[in-house]
């Protein structure tokens, strides 16, 4: 049996040619990525690369995954492990995720290995030897139960920002406000581990003089982030670092499982994650070549290209830096960053912790191919914007835009070109003489040549989506230019015009491979496999080779005499039932769809407990708490006040998904005096963000840290640019002169969903919030004197009771 070939030698850079170097944020090892982690930095960055091979640029690109700190201690905790077998398994995992997606690194590596603690330490002592560093006592949290010194993330408490509060910021950054802290700064801290409260106690550590940087640090900024054209969100963040002063950062830990320091006093103590986890770029490419300084220690003749989420944007652009600068040595600084927003999941967020939303290995079990993820992804790419995914939309991306567009054009010109003589061209391209004659085939090439030149702007500038966009309208433009020149006409009735159509479409086929190869490589390989051409061979697009101006002549990509391959469709439709069982089944995590079920069963209990008690009815009307005007005409309110009997809950109600919310933060809309911008957690990772028309009826300081219901699944609308993403339901009397918010009961757990006695359903996701479609509601009396939120008599119901209005009668719930 023949051994398999070795491994290319790895790649140096090359005086007079484009040297780049591309690196993606290391995903943290302690969990499997999902697809939100997978389009913020590796996807967008292989993209990248791949389209600097195209091109004949020198290129590498660089991972692997951050396996030292607090995460990866806690994740061996839960799972009764060691942190070197955490590392060795999801090390594993993030690896074939990465491969089945098409993710081609020149070398995914890892920090936990003994080049990371070769470069980290000596890296550490530059900046000792040239005074950046300063020792200092600080206060840290020790927990008495568990004998150790709690690191950031091993605590949890409220956060102190004002206007926030968020109650399970960790020790080193809220996740609501992302502000940044220390672990003695959290209101009433808690041990992660025991639970219980630690105490403060004195601990020395090691700290980075970011002040004493600062000129160096800014005159970088300022240089690179205009030459490098910095996204506008990476200079938002760090400008806002700068702005709030830098201070003297710890990079030190009282931890075990990381890079150790080497110094005496502090020898047991480890490098803090965020100094030594960039550092892994350069330890991984020590991993790749014993020359690694050549890429890293050559600014002159290396570009560095940087790819990563908005959350990581401080690390790279001020502390990295800082840190590099600090060493006095020639370092490669990261020229151009790229940095993208949130991907959120259907109505929520992507959660590693809670399991929400789609995984790397479930997007393998959907059968769904890599290259429609990767495509769906990338025209969903959240760079100026969070983005949202939503099974409905990737279904229609891949049955419109791949299926229809792009595999239609691409089978009906090779489907014909194999077609038997007499019918087609038995598979040989046909010879065109004179095709600049042919007026329709001369107006698209000139269409394709622009497009190929805003692609090339576009992925030079590293905007990554514009480039497939530009991609993609090459295939419109080929169907459009098929439909127009009616070739299946023109094979009998003009011959000469047909074979230079085809010809000219066929060369599309393959302009087409070449240019969408960087964001679906498998889709490209299978185009040139059905063009009978070698993808090593073919799978290029320089100036150097004369590819870009035969975009002028797509006619001349493929010569006339080549034999093409078998054709056979590219894309499967997906159809309505697999989109529902998608849906379905990745419908948040288990846990939370077994609390769910205990709770609608609890909520069943007190409903039942309710039936036949005598009530007096005065109708409502459910309405949007959005602004006049933001919404079609108002259904007309039911007359007249009298008793409604019990009635089962009809199905159109039971679509809405109302659940207990508790409103963490409320402001006024910066840009609309009638408007309230609120942070509502309704169970979810984080919270979301609802715009309410509030501010005439209730007090800002009414709309802080109070329990409401809120509808949740509403389509996310912008109101005066700020997008809300779920409605308020607040109740006001006839004439609107006075409203207030409908209350559940105090102990009502957050997220829970407000249910309907005699009627617990799922909740149909997009509902409008343009539209008025509610049922009537009503306020009922209830035995006891109290207004109760009800339909038909049926109270709105959780399992600690009924919600509730104060005073409000003879209106309408808004």
């Amino acid at each position: 049996m023949a051994s398999p070939p070795p491994p290319p030698p790895p790649k140096l850079p090359v005086p007079g040619r484009r040297n780049i170097l591309i690196t993606s944020a290391l995903p943290y090892v302690n969990n499997v990525p999902h697809l939100g982690n997978i389009i913020g930095c590796v996807l967008s960055a292989d993209v990248f690369a791949r389209y600097c091979r195209l091109r004949g640029y020198n290129a590498i690109y660089i991972c692997g995954t951050d396996e030292y700190g607090t995460a990866t201690e806690t994740k061996a905790m839960e799972e009764k492990c060691s942190p070197k077998e955490i590392c060795d398994k999801y090390h594993a995992v993030h690896s074939e995720v990465y491969k089945w997606f098409d993710i081609k690194f020149d070398k995914f590596g890892r920090t936990s290995s003994p080049q990371q603690t070769e470069v980290c330490q000596a890296i550490f002592q530059k900046l000792m030897e040239n005074k950046w560093l300063t020792e200092n006592t600080m206060q840290q949290l020790y927990c008495d139960t568990c004998q150790r010194f709690l690191a950031d993330r091993l605590v949890e408490g409220k956060c102190p920002t004002e206007g926030c509060n968020y109650d399970a910021a960790r020790g080193d950054q809220c996740e609501k406000c992302s502000k940044l802290l220390n672990p003695t700064e959290l209101i009433d801290p808690k041990c992660k581990v025991c639970k219980n409260t630690p105490r403060i106690r004195d601990t020395d550590h090691l700290f980075l003089e970011l002040p004493l940087l600062k000129d160096k640090l800014v005159d970088y900024i300022n240089e690179t982030s205009v030459a490098g054209m910095w996204s506008q969100n990476a200079i938002q963040a760090t400008n806002a670092w700068l702005k709030e002063g830098l201070k003297a950062r710890c990079i030190t830990r009282d931890l075990k499982w990381g890079v150790p320091v080497p110094h005496e006093k502090y020898k047991d103590k480890v490098f803090y994650v965020w100094f030594d986890a960039p550092i892994g770029y350069v330890s991984i490419t020590a991993s790749y070549t014993p020359d690694w300084e050549k890429w890293w220690k050559d600014p002159d003749n290396v570009e560095l290209f940087q790819f990563m989420g908005k959350d990581n944007v401080p690390f790279h652009t001020v502390m990295f830096p800082s840190t590099l600068l600090g060493t006095g040595e020639k370092w490669t600084m990261m020229k151009t960053i790229s940095v993208t927003e949130y991907l959120n999941y259907e109505a929520g967020k992507f959660s590693k912790s809670h399991g929400i939303g789609v995984f790397g290995n479930d997007a393998k079990v959907t059968n769904i191919p890599p290259e429609v993820w990767r495509y769906y992804l990338l025209t969903n790419r959240p760079e100026v914007s969070d983005t949202l995914f939503t099974w409905a939309d990737l279904q229609a991306k891949l049955n419109s835009e791949l299926l229809n567009n792009l595999g239609n054009f691409i089978n009906r010109v090779l489907s014909f070109v194999a077609k038997p003589a007499g019918a087609g061209y038995d598979s040989i391209i046909p010879d065109a003489p004179n095709p600049e004659s042919h007026e329709l085939t001369k107006a698209l090439a000139e269409k394709a040549n622009k497009w190929v030149e805003q692609y090339l702007e576009s992925m030079e500038k590293v905007k990554l989506k514009q480039g497939l966009k530009s991609a993609m309208g090459i295939s419109s433009d080929g169907n459009a230019y098929l439909q127009e020149s009616q070739f299946w006409k023109l094979y009998k009735e003009d011959p000469a015009a047909c074979a230079v159509v085809m010809k000219t479409s066929v060369g599309l086929v393959y302009l087409l491979a070449c240019l969408l190869e960087p964001f679906m490589p498998s889709f490209s390989n299978e185009v040139l496999r059905q063009l009978n051409l070698s993808p090593e061979e073919s799978l290029s697009f320089c100036d150097e080779k004369g590819e870009i101006a035969k975009a002028k002549i797509p006619w001349d990509f493929v010569p006339a005499g080549h034999k093409i391959g078998k054709p056979s469709p590219l894309f499967k439709e997906l159809k309505d039932e697999e989109v529902e069982s998608f849906r379905n089944k990745f419908a948040g995590s288990q846990a939370e769809r077994s609390s769910k079920a205990q709770a609608d069963a609890e909520a069943k209990k007190v409903a039942d407990k309710l039936k036949g008690t005598k009530i007096s009815a005065t109708h409502w009307l459910v309405s949007s708490s959005y602004p006049e005007g933001s919404q079609k005409k108002e259904q007309k309110k039911q007359s007249g006040g009298s008793k409604s009997k019990n009635t089962e809950v009809d199905v159109t109600v039971a679509k809405l998904d109302i659940r207990v919310g508790l409103i963490r933060k409320a402001e006024k809309h910066p840009d609309a005096d009638s408007l309230y911008v609120e942070e509502i957690d309704v169970g979810e990772e984080a919270p979301r963000t609802v715009v309410s028309g509030l501010v005439k009826y209730i007090p800002l300081e009414e709309m802080q840290n109070r329990k409401v219901c809120v509808l949740c699944n509403l389509k996310p609308v912008a109101m005066r640019g700020i997008k809300s993403h779920a409605m308020v339901l607040a109740a006001s009397n006839e004439d609107h002169t006075k409203v207030e918010l409908v209350e559940p009961p105090e102990s009502a757990a957050v997220g829970e969903r407000v249910t309907f006695a005699g009627y617990s359903g799922e909740p149909e996701a997009s509902l409008n919030a343009k539209s008025k479609t509610w049922e009537k509601l009503s306020a009922d009396l209830h035995s006891n004197g109290e207004l109760v939120a009800c339909y038909k008599d049926v109270p709105f119901t959780t399992s600690a009771g009924i919600c509730k209005v104060k005073t409000i009668a003879n209106g309408e719930i808004r």
